[in-house]
């Protein structure tokens, strides 16, 4: 059987079995690339991106047999950008310790790590925006990312207020539901990487 032919959730059903080694150069083929992508575009070194993606394939090895994930590439995605967060953090926290008089260098790796931070939730949010449903989606986007009020958004869309603020609450709402949720497994995660 050819592992190239296996979907992710087939791919992670023999992971813990004897093909192991097998799985993990297949999982290391389809998404080394993308995983590197991610983590250079917020640590802009190809070296500590490489680091990065390879420590997050690691874990994953070392936690084959008890591991359970829905969407492999999804799972990898945040795994590495949870780990860039790690990476970051302890690079501040080495400029902490190592000039602690300098205020402007703790103030850029503090930034920094906001940064990455903000642009994650903001992508976090941009994919479940891109889920909701096109009338609710265009409001969310009128609101939120235009500026318009709820007046001036039910004028441009020939709707009643009241309309617009449902379809606005329905957008909220799944966000809200979805970090929620995300921040758990995030926590956890976190916590399984520390």
């Amino acid at each position: 059987m050819s592992l190239k032919k296996l979907t992710d959730k087939q791919l992670m059903m023999v992971f813990p079995e004897e093909q192991g080694e097998l799985v993990m150069q297949e999982i290391y083929n389809r998404y080394w690339k993308k995983l590197l992508g991610v983590a250079y575009n917020h640590l802009g070194n190809k070296q500590d991106a490489e680091d990065v993606v390879q420590d997050v394939l690691l874990s994953l090895w070392k936690r084959r047999n008890s591991l359970q994930v829905a969407v492999l590439e999804n799972y990898l995605a945040i795994a590495v950008k949870y780990r860039v967060f790690h990476y970051l953090k302890n690079r501040r926290n080495d400029v902490f310790q190592s000039d602690s008089d300098g205020l402007l260098e703790r103030h850029t790796a503090s930034d920094e790590h906001e940064k990455i931070y903000a642009n994650f939730i903001e992508q976090q949010i941009r994919g479940v925006v891109a889920h909701l449903p096109e009338k609710c989606k265009l409001v969310f986007v009128l609101s939120r990312q235009e500026g318009k009020t709820i007046p001036a958004i039910a004028q441009t869309l020939n709707v009643a207020e009241k309309t617009v603020e449902g379809h606005l609450t329905k957008a909220l709402k799944a966000i809200r539901l979805y970090l929620k949720a995300t921040n758990s497994a995030v926590l956890l995660f976190i916590i399984l990487l520390l």
